[in-house]
């Protein structure tokens, strides 16, 4: 039995952190988290665009607190907003209290992910429709935040960035 891909697809990965992972402080590397992230924002990309899709950029990642050896930690991957062939992929990463179950958020990270074809040109994707408050609020800001990045790359005139001049108004 098949199903669908849904438009705004999501990714979740858990995985444990064992001593391999960590650092001399017993709590997991942040290179081995950025690995993670980026394993979990590839699937979300290529179920979205349903076709191969490359990481162009690691736009925030917030290391908000330490993550130990033995966690259980679960990375939940959503398509914010989608471009022209461009999407913006939010992450959260959440550590489970196995004795309790109770998930609590540590971090959090935004890629930004390109599909593209077999010669390795940008293609085209589906637009993204926000349902959720927080889905809705991450959908706005994804284009401040891309203007942003734009003006930073040279490729935006600040005078063109009209979602981030209307924040100063």
């Amino acid at each position: 039995m098949s199903a669908k891909i849904p438009k705004q697809s999501r990714a979740n990965l858990t995985e444990i952190v064992l001593p391999n992972d960590t650092n001399n402080l017993n709590n997991l590397m942040g290179g081995r988290l950025l690995h993670w992230m980026d394993i979990t924002a590839a699937i979300t990309a290529n179920r979205h665009a349903q076709r191969t899709c490359v990481t162009a950029s690691v736009n925030n990642v917030s290391f908000e607190h330490p993550i130990p050896r033995g966690s259980i930690v679960t990375l939940e991957a959503n398509i914010s907003r989608a471009f022209s062939s461009s999407m913006e992929i939010f992450i959260d990463v959440w550590i489970e209290d196995t004795l309790s179950g109770v998930k609590t958020k540590c971090n959090e990270a935004i890629y930004t992910f390109v599909a593209v074809d077999a010669m390795g040109k940008p293609a085209k994707v589906p637009k993204v429709t926000p349902e959720t408050k927080l889905e809705k609020t991450r959908y706005d800001g994804a284009l401040r935040r891309r203007q942003l990045s734009l003006i930073l790359a040279g490729k935006l005139k600040p005078d063109d960035a009209t979602e981030l001049k209307a924040l100063f108004k």
